[in-house]
């Protein structure tokens, strides 16, 4: 008989482990899912974030977000913009000075040692042998490159995080490009601009990346690795070449949300909230802001509106059963494969941000991109009442007339 009550009280006792076991997990993953991952404070060989007092836990203040070098850094990647003539003085200079004043290894891509323009510049063969090369998808530059340096648009510093799929070195990036919204710098006192970057004295907008992976139902590809990819702008899930609406199903931490039926679908971060996603309807989202931005793209209901989730949230994009066609998916407008019934792609927030070194600070230089590329809340000034007067005292003085002729009939 005692055995017995051992033996339940051992089974309740068990179970009641279980179930508390079971609790912890659930409070711990929902505690997962709605903060954002604390990002990997190290950024290529060299960088760092200044540490601060202030950090509460893993949370700190963005404004207070400042570079510091773990040591000197001595390798610069330099990416210009291609097929730009504009670009090619100044990326002379900027190279030139790297390597005979800062005494610094500059890598470049190989395609720019074959760039006929450049070839003729006598400027650039001076110091042609002294630079490093690699081939995008060959080399791999991972604790290779301390210090990052982009002349042009936007494209560069997309560019720049897709070589880079874990930490990324700091970015900095001169405006030589027809946008610039990512782009704050001038490049007409670049020496001391890049001068005060290496002493240390800048601060840091850490733009989230999102973390994509597509898995295959078919067979053919169970062997293959799944596609895994990180995105500074955003995923877009799109209906491509088909003429029927695209139908996804979209999940949220394993729960289903809703179908989207339309064009298809775009997944951003905060810094692609004013890319595409602001010309789908989208609001502008600041970089330090932890979220994702759920877009959708011309869908076939009035009441589907953009939404924002946690930063921590995991999406799971699928097309429906009953979808009439495949879908394709691109990653910052590269990359573009087809998703076929029964595969899925998974999007994350990344611990490994895009370090961008800021001209002023975090908020200026997120106002005047919007005000100087978007063109944000421009309109015509309203006129200050001192500059009606005269039409106000001209409005009174034809009322009061027309009183007086009103009088002088009834007379």
């Amino acid at each position: 008989m005692f055995s017995l009550v051992v033996f339940y009280c051992s089974i309740i006792f068990y179970n009641f482990w279980i179930y508390i076991f079971s609790y912890i997990k659930q409070c711990t993953r929902r505690t997962r899912s709605l903060n954002a991952p604390s990002p990997v404070p190290q950024f290529g060989p060299c960088g760092r974030i200044l540490k601060n007092p202030a950090m509460v836990i893993t949370i700190q203040d963005p404004a207070s977000q400042r570079l510091t070098w773990y040591k000197p850094p001595l390798t610069v990647l330099v990416i210009k913009k291609v097929r730009d003539v504009s670009v090619l003085q100044p990326f002379v200079q900027l190279v030139h000075w790297l390597i005979e004043v800062k005494r610094m290894v500059v890598f470049v891509e190989q395609s720019v040692m074959e760039d006929p323009l450049l070839l003729g510049n006598g400027d650039f063969g001076n110091i042609k042998e002294k630079l490093m090369t690699f081939r995008d998808g060959k080399d791999d530059l991972t604790d290779k490159i301390d210090f990052i340096i982009c002349l042009g648009g936007d494209g560069t510093l997309l560019y720049a995080s897709l070589l880079f799929q874990q930490s990324v070195p700091p970015v900095m990036a001169f405006h030589l490009g027809s946008l610039g919204f990512l782009t704050p710098f001038q490049f007409d006192n670049f020496q001391e601009q890049v001068t005060n970057v290496l002493e240390g004295h800048a601060a840091l907008t850490l733009r989230s990346r999102l973390r994509c992976i597509i898995v295959r139902k078919n067979e053919e590809s169970v062997n293959k690795p799944p596609t895994n990819l990180l995105v500074l702008n955003e995923v877009v899930v799109d209906r491509g070449p088909s003429p029927y609406l695209s139908n996804i199903d979209l999940f949220l931490d394993g729960k289903h949300i809703t179908s989207v039926q339309g064009d298809g679908l775009i997944v951003s971060t905060p810094t692609g909230s004013t890319a595409y996603a602001v010309a789908a309807g989208a609001s502008m989202i600041h970089p330090s802001v932890p979220a994702i931005m759920v877009t959708p793209i011309c869908p076939h209901s009035l009441s589907f509106r953009p939404i924002v989730v946690p930063a921590g949230v995991e999406l799971k994009v699928m097309l429906n059963a009953d979808a009439r066609n495949n879908a394709w998916v691109s990653f910052d407008g590269r990359n573009q494969q087809e998703l076929k019934v029964g595969d899925s792609l998974t999007v994350t927030t990344s611990v490994y941000p895009v370090p961008s070194i800021c001209s002023q600070d975090q908020i200026s230089d997120w106002f005047d991109s919007l005000a100087e590329c978007l063109h944000w809340n421009v309109r015509k000034r309203q006129k200050h009442l001192d500059e009606l007067s005269d039409l106000t005292h001209s409005s009174s003085n034809d009322t009061l007339d027309s009183f007086d002729q009103h009088d002088q009939v009834d007379s």
